[in-house]
This record gives C-alpha cells, structure tokens and sequence, in this order.
C-alpha cells in the first residue's frame, strides 16, 4: 500500500516511447512540472498527450514539445505556445481539439469506465461533421482531418457521441497525498488534475505534502488512491516553484 516512489526519475522510469499520458494542469497553474521535467531526462519520444493544454513555451509540457518527444495532443487550448503552432502548421504534430467540457468529461468517463457518452456540444459544427485539420502535410494542405461523428436525438435536440479517454500514464499534481495515493487539490490547481488522475492506468502523482495514512479527512479526499500508483513527495523548492502565464496587477 506505499505508493511512495524515491524520486521522480524512479517513477518515470518504465514510460515508453509511443506511450499514451493525460496530463493535470491548467495554463501553469498545476501543472505536474517535476514529473515533465524528469520524463523529459528521461528520454520517451513518440508521446501522444491528453491535456488542456500543452504548457508555454519553456514550461511544462513545452518542455518536451520542444525536444520533439511529443507526436500527438488531444486538447482544448494552444494559444500561448508558438513552437506548438510552428510544429502544428509545419506538420510535424498531430492535433485533436476538444471542446474543454467534452475533453473533461472523455476523461472522467474513461476513469470511471464509461466508455461513451452524447453531449450537445459540436453539434452543427467541424467538430460534429469532421472536416477539422488534425494533421497538416508540408506543403499546407490537410493530410488528417477528423472523422464526423454519430449524431443522435435525444428530447428533440440532436447530440453527437464521443469516445471516452483512457491512457497508459496520467502525471498530476496535488497540494496534499499519503502514501496509499489519496490526493486533495487545491484551489484553481484543482482544474483537470483528478480528471487525469482517474484516466490513467498507472497514475504517477508529485504531492507537495506527504502525510501518513489517516492524516487526510475522507471528507476532503478529491481522488481515491485506488486510482493513484505511483507518489513523488516535492521538496520544499520544488512545491513553491509555481508560474503564472499572464500576471494581471490593479494599478
């Protein structure tokens, strides 16, 4: 029942090339920076990501796009890396965007073994009727483009159905774990961190305070540790190294 790994390398050790990862975080803000950092020492190329987003340019998982360790991310939000948009346009990277609660909800139902599900969101767009450019060829023409969707009417209003997501890692960041794997977020850092914690079929989580069986409310528990493998206890430096995208300030 310890999960507790010795250090993040430990715990990044067995991520092959090619492996599947959803990913927590939110723009910067809790964002497993410690576990991308120590994959990206590691060395797994091949990646296909599930997350928000793909972090900035120098931070997160711009860290590893950077590198070129990524080949895929299914996510909702890229505007704040250029080096994602050089490498999308170029075609070097194949992008899925998502609607942000149907990306939430793909990976809630992938943890809780749903393995589908209809929304309304999409409907009458690309993202319904295929057609959007998830791979870009050399010269600029589209080379992959998604599939249309099944539609179906539910009440009179028509849905289109979507794939719920599982992966073979998810790397999180929670503000507080015991050694079995519960975990309590906090705050904004909350975002899609249990989300990605319950989509992956080993669950490596940084905390940045470890505390022993019995120590967390069960009350205050936002993911079981049934759902957690692996746990990285952060030093001091590394649990208060937290960066924000845009710092807006009153005058």
């Amino acid at each position: 029942m310890d999960k507790v790994c010795s250090s993040a390398a430990e715990a990044v050790a067995d991520i092959p090339d090619g492996a599947s990862l959803a990913v927590g975080g939110f723009g910067l803000s809790g964002i497993p920076e410690v576990l991308i950092q120590a994959l990206h020492t590691h060395g797994a190329t091949g990646l296909q990501v599930v997350s928000n987003n793909c972090g900035v340019d120098g931070r997160g998982l711009g860290v590893l796009l950077a590198a070129g360790r990524i080949t895929r991310v299914t996510g909702s939000y890229v505007g704040e890396n250029k080096e994602f948009a050089r490498q999308y346009l170029s075609g070097e990277l194949e992008v899925e965007l998502v609607p942000q609660g149907t990306l939430a909800e793909r990976l809630r139902a992938g943890g809780a073994g749903i393995p589908a599900f209809y929304t309304p969101a999409g409907v009458g767009t690309q993202v319904a009727n295929g057609g959007l450019p998830w791979r870009y060829a050399a010269d600029g023409s589209v080379a992959v483009a998604s599939p249309p969707k099944e539609t179906r009417d539910f009440h009179g209003r028509p849905h289109i159905l979507e794939h719920a997501i599982t992966t073979d890692f998810a790397l999180v960041r929670a503000w507080r774990g015991d050694r079995h794997g519960n975990l309590v977020f906090r705050r904004a850092a909350a975002n899609f961190n249990p989300l990605a914690a319950m989509a992956g079929r080993i669950t490596i989580a940084e905390v940045e305070e470890l505390v022993e069986p019995g120590g967390l409310s069960p009350d205050a528990v936002h993911v079981p540790g049934v759902f957690v493998q692996r746990i990285v206890e952060l030093t001091p430096a590394q649990a208060a190294d937290k960066q924000i995208e845009k710092r807006t300030v009153r005058a």
